[in-house]
């Protein structure tokens, strides 16, 4: 937990001190405060049944890059973010065989399911192309960003009061910390004056897993209630669906330089193709020749 913090106070302290030490760093520099809600869920190999966890709190701290040259449209940035993540896990199930229309008998399952809900700190290095309407005070723009976390702590517990809830106690050789995956969404912002106000949604699609496989970690002979699984996936990658508000205070009063570039118009091509000038040809001139030739050939 102490290691978390350390991060987040290294992070944060960068941040400023490149708002604040970076030649024209008022020019085109964006801060924003971020929070919402979403869903979270893993992908279990081989497939295990799962369901959404709804509730999956979200916040953090956005900063925006935009380049002074207007041929590159939108911002890089990085983002610090305190996401819940984690799954539901049908750990066990009671059958019930239900007589169908044609005599045939089909199994009903019910499902008792393991909850767990992973701490994270998520970094996003994100990429954000943008445009505007409304006379630049609405941006509308998309989101790509590869993403690093690191898991602070989690806890456990069955939904149907089975056994006890818990803290969840992280193993080197069954756990991994640190992980990795993809992030894209789509979202607005409306500027009043400094200020941008804004809703966005966004997709994080892990990667690496969230337990380590079973070359290094078989079963859970020797764990307690905190591990469900009899045999350890194969992979295990945590996704996220969140919502979220942005408030966000811009550096620069004047507006991004995009605003103020007057691009050239094309001019329109003045000059039209003469036939007769382009080829000599005119049309009395070529009546009379023709004539001349004419009573030429009756001498």
């Amino acid at each position: 937990m102490k290691r978390g913090y350390k991060i987040v106070t290294y992070v944060v302290i960068t941040l400023i001190a490149t708002l604040t030490l970076t030649p024209r760093a008022t020019a085109q520099h964006t801060l924003t405060l971020t929070g919402g809600t979403g869903v979270a869920t893993a992908r279990f190999y081989p497939d295990e049944e799962t369901k959404w966890m709804w509730g999956s709190e979200t916040f953090g701290l956005s900063w925006r890059f935009y380049s002074e040259k207007p041929r590159f449209v939108g911002a890089v940035g990085v983002d610090l973010e305190y996401m819940e993540r984690g799954f539901n896990f049908g750990y066990a199930y009671s059958s019930e065989f239900i007589e169908q229309e044609d005599g045939q008998k089909k199994e009903k399952r019910t499902y008792y399911f393991y909850n767990r809900k992973i701490n994270t700190l998520m970094l996003p290095l994100v990429w954000q192309p943008h445009f505007y309407l409304a006379r630049n005070r609405l941006r509308i723009f998309i989101e790509a960003a590869v993403v690093l976390s690191y898991n602070i702590s989690s806890h456990y517990e069955y939904l149907d009061n089975r056994y006890p809830a818990g803290k969840y106690e992280w193993k080197v050789p069954r756990d991994n910390r640190f992980g990795y995956g993809l992030s894209g969404g789509l979202g607005f912002a409306v500027l009043l004056h400094q200020v941008e106000i804004g809703l966005k949604a966004k997709y994080n699609f892990g990667y690496s897993d969230i337990m380590k496989n079973r070359n290094k970690y078989y079963s859970n002979s020797t764990d307690g209630r905190e591990n469900p699984f009899y045999y350890t996936p194969l992979r295990s990658p945590l996704d996220n669906i969140n919502v979220m508000l942005t408030v966000g205070w811009r550096f620069n009063k004047r507006g991004f330089d995009e605003w103020f570039v007057v691009r050239k118009k094309r001019e329109k091509r003045l000059d039209s193709f003469n036939f007769s000038e382009q080829t000599g040809a005119n049309t009395g001139n070529s009546g009379r020749q023709m004539s001349g030739n004419t009573n030429t050939g009756r001498r």
